[in-house]
């Protein structure tokens, strides 16, 4: 189903039968990618004495419970609640949900111990394009991203000047398919997410930071997908909290 959309003064067609869908489902198995250090996310029928919450144990409907972290267990997107004192909710900063996109494909370099993505490799993935969004995929793409167990890996991560270039490009909303756009162990600094944020002291917020930005990690674009642009859709559960499992779309741009 092809639908034409009128979107920042610029018409063009996309077709909605055909979303790519850039998030990894959270699932009670060992397939679940994890990070930060935690278990696997649970998913269980809920018990009242001997009544189990479970059609093949004899109920009339599954009725499960489910922990998880947003931040650990799978495709998540945050706000900048999620590293102030003060409370903001994801579900209270974004209000619409379809952003022009800008696809690319970045190999971090090596830098001492770590792989790092640096403002010059942004810069030149984007040229001249000045999208609402940007989608970061890290070479290799390797499927394990899928289901891999990041804890005490040292992944790679995004470096403070690229996260600055991004946010004075007014970009508004980062997609990455790492756990996180900082370095794992970086003694509490989150220099990526305050550079982007444009948080100055997470204990008193300056009026300036950015609010209705978000940062989204742990996606998976698949090899199949081109770099370029699209429009984005994205999607979370309405949570009031700094994070929310999310479901970000993308779809061609003709």
């Amino acid at each position: 189903m092809k639908a034409t959309i009128t979107h920042q003064n610029s018409t063009f067609q996309v077709d909605l039968s055909k979303p790519i869908d850039i998030s990894l489902p959270l699932s009670n198995t060992e397939k679940n990618p994890i990070a930060w250090y935690i278990e696997k996310p649970q998913i269980e029928p809920v018990r009242f004495g001997s009544w189990v919450g479970s059609v093949k144990g004899g109920a009339t409907t599954n009725f499960n419970n489910i922990f998880f972290n947003p931040h650990g267990h799978g495709t998540h997107t945050e706000c900048l609640g999620h590293i102030t004192k003060e409370f903001y909710s994801i579900n209270q900063a974004l209000k619409t949900f379809f952003f022009t996109t800008e696809l690319i494909s970045i190999q971090p370099e090596q830098q001492g111990d770590d792989f790092i993505i640096t403002k010059t490799q942004v810069e030149k993935a984007l040229g001249t394009t000045t999208p609402e969004a940007i989608v970061i995929r890290t070479l290799p793409n390797l499927e394990e991203k899928k289901s891999k167990n990041y804890s005490h890996t040292n992944p790679p991560y995004l470096h403070e000047e690229a996260a600055t270039f991004i946010r004075e490009k007014g970009i508004q909303h980062l997609l990455i398919d790492l756990p996180s756009v900082d370095k794992e162990k970086d003694e509490g600094k989150l220099l990526a997410h305050k550079a982007f944020w444009n948080v100055k002291d997470v204990n008193d917020l300056n009026e300036d930071a950015r609010k209705s930005a978000t940062i989204t990690e742990l996606i998976f674009v698949d090899d199949a997908v081109k770099d370029g642009s699209y429009l984005l859709n994205l999607q979370f559960a309405s949570f009031e909290n700094d994070a929310s499992p999310s479901k970000p779309l993308l779809f061609k741009m003709e």
